[in-house]
């Protein structure tokens, strides 16, 4: 019974040490990424969709906390068989922090904390759109290699602060808090739009991660 205990002992202390030194060596590590983001939704002869990218580079301050910034775009379009009804092009730019754990193996689960900024316009209708927003989210990351991995993250509450100028009209300022979903827009945004009632970020995403 001791020697079964001695070994399983060595055997943990092991696989311990190993994943010490596995996190260390990720302190100073810098990482790039690139997260996408794709919703749709059809009724009758309409459909909406929205697409966005978003490159990300940051690196590790600690073994197990990292910080970066992400710059992309979101395309959000309205469509019918009459043709193009609305198109919007918007800027993110989005510092973030993250936390990772350890799950298994080669898997972790990490924790992220960003504050998106969205700026962009209407093609159609020319409504400027604003938004600043803080978002926490998390997700999964799967390490293929020790420079590569897989990521999947779903956003779990967000405060945004949005505003919608019209061409010809006042501004509207919209604030918004959400759980377990992203960036809410005000209904102004959704009739410009065609009835799309887009998300400006899509909950759920995925990217391929490279460490060097």
């Amino acid at each position: 019974m001791k020697k079964i205990v001695t070994l399983v002992s060595i055997v943990l202390m092991g696989l311990t040490a190993k994943a010490q030194d596995s996190a260390q060596g990720l302190k100073g590590a810098w990482f790039a990424t690139s997260q996408f983001g794709y919703q749709q939704t059809k009724t009758a002869d309409e459909k909406n969709t929205s697409l966005s990218v978003l490159p990300i580079v940051g690196t590790f301050v600690t073994p197990s906390v990292a910080v970066g910034a992400g710059f992309g775009l979101i395309n959000i379009k309205a469509e019918s068989d009459a043709g193009t009804a609305a198109k919007t092009n918007l800027i993110v730019i989005q510092p973030l922090i993250r936390k990772y754990w350890n799950v298994a193996g080669s898997l972790y689960f990490f924790g992220q904390t960003a504050i998106p900024v969205i700026t962009g316009k209407e093609k159609e209708s020319e409504l400027k759109v604003n938004q600043v927003g803080l978002s926490v989210s998390g997700g999964f990351d799967y390490f293929i290699t020790k420079n590569f991995s897989v990521e999947f993250s779903y956003d779990l509450a967000n405060f945004t602060s949005t505003t919608l100028e019209p061409k010809n009209g006042e501004k509207t300022t919209v604030t918004n808090f959400g759980l377990a979903h992203v960036a809410n827009v005000d209904p102004f945004y959704n009739t410009a739009l065609a009835g799309s009632n887009p998300n400006l970020t899509s909950p759920l995403s995925f990217g391929f991660k490279f460490i060097f």
